[in-house]
């Protein structure tokens, strides 16, 4: 009996050592989390960035890790999922950062600021710069630990009912804009309204506001925006970029084992990557569109371009004195940015401006 004991225990030990019982010691634990976003499902390319997210994690785990992905409204409002994860109500989130500047302006570095990065440049400072380190210390504030997942590229200036001739078409322009956009518009008379997807164009045709922006063209010419304000203007120099992140509760996320942290933080960077990569295959067909059914496509006033550059310097400057979690990240954001800006116009700049003056 003994000796048969020991054979028994022998060739489990052997078993164990080959590796060849994952059942018994790579058992990972079965997990369910609910993600609030903060967009209609209708939009797939950004809500669809969640569920790239989610799916990700579930192929990575055999669907042992599975993410239910909830439509803004259907767990809690659009504009509500920072406090739902921070209080722990859902385990984690997909959002437009820049929309809780009301809370912290600092929030609006994890997304996009006026005159800021371009989309590839966004991400270097977030996985190769400080952006990732210096984001997660201000979120720890918030019980919220980041990741990116989704970037728009740079965007359109948005439409507007009337035509846009100079800075002082601005002045008194009631304008749907998003997060921080609106603070600088606002230092030049506008009137800047924070309103969600779904309420864009009931806004717009009913003359409740004058202009809005969203996106681009692909998520512009879903929402029909076209059909309710014909001028179309380019560049959105309050979105050069625009970031979305993933919020995940603190005390959720420590709970996981190392292996599931690094299929998470993998996963978010594979949806991020798909983000953009719909929005760059999307766009262009997009914008050809909008045109043959009437858009008017037009550049923004250099003076405009010009006032809005000056008023978001004063903004920054303002919020060095009073924010000291903006005084923290700005200097570094803005040395980044600088060194991307001279590089990104030595190379792609000049590459795709010889590109366009050809024909293809």
């Amino acid at each position: 009996m003994e000796r048969r004991k020991f054979l028994q225990g022998a060739g489990m030990a052997g078993i164990l050592a080959a590796g060849t019982a994952p059942a018994i010691v790579n058992a990972q634990q079965q997990i369910r989390w609910r993600l609030a976003s903060s967009f209609p499902k209708s939009l797939e390319t950004v809500f669809g960035a969640s569920e790239a997210f989610a799916k990700y994690v579930s192929e990575a785990t055999g669907g042992k890790f599975v993410i239910s992905v909830h439509p803004a409204g259907e767990l809690v409002p659009a504009f509500g999922v920072v406090d739902a994860v921070q209080q722990g109500t859902i385990e984690c989130a997909h959002t437009a950062p820049y929309y809780f500047f009301g809370k912290d302006e600092t929030f609006a570095f994890d997304c996009t600021i006026p005159f800021g990065m371009t989309s590839r440049a966004m991400s270097a400072w977030m996985f190769e710069g400080n952006g990732l380190k210096l984001m997660r210390e201000f979120y720890a504030q918030f019980n919220i630990v980041n990741f990116p997942c989704g970037n728009t590229g740079a965007q359109m200036g948005g439409w507007f009912r009337k035509e846009i001739k100079s800075v002082k078409d601005i002045e008194g322009l009631k304008m749907r804009i998003g997060g921080f956009g609106g603070r600088v518009l606002a230092k030049l008379g506008a009137v800047p309204q924070n309103i969600p997807a779904g309420e864009i164009y009931q806004s717009l045709e009913k003359g409740t506001i004058d202009a809005a922006e969203w996106i681009g063209p692909y998520d512009d010419l879903k929402l029909g925006l076209h059909k309710v304000a014909q001028h179309y203007y380019f560049p959105a120099w309050w979105e050069g970029s625009t970031q979305f992140s993933v919020y995940i509760n603190d005390k959720q996320w420590n709970g996981l084992s190392a292996e599931y942290k690094a299929i998470v933080e993998q996963a978010s960077r594979a949806a991020h990557v798909t983000c953009q990569a719909r929005y760059d295959g999307r766009n262009p067909g997009s914008l050809k569109q909008l045109i043959a059914e009437g858009a008017k496509l037009s550049r923004f006033p250099k003076d405009f371009m010009d006032a809005a550059f000056k008023a978001s310097r004063e903004v920054y400057a303002e919020l060095n004195e009073k924010n000291a979690n903006w005084k923290k990240v700005y200097p570094d954001y803005s040395r980044f940015l600088a060194d991307q800006v001279q590089w990104e116009s030595v190379a792609e700049g000049n590459y795709a401006q010889y590109l366009a003056s050809q024909k293809l």
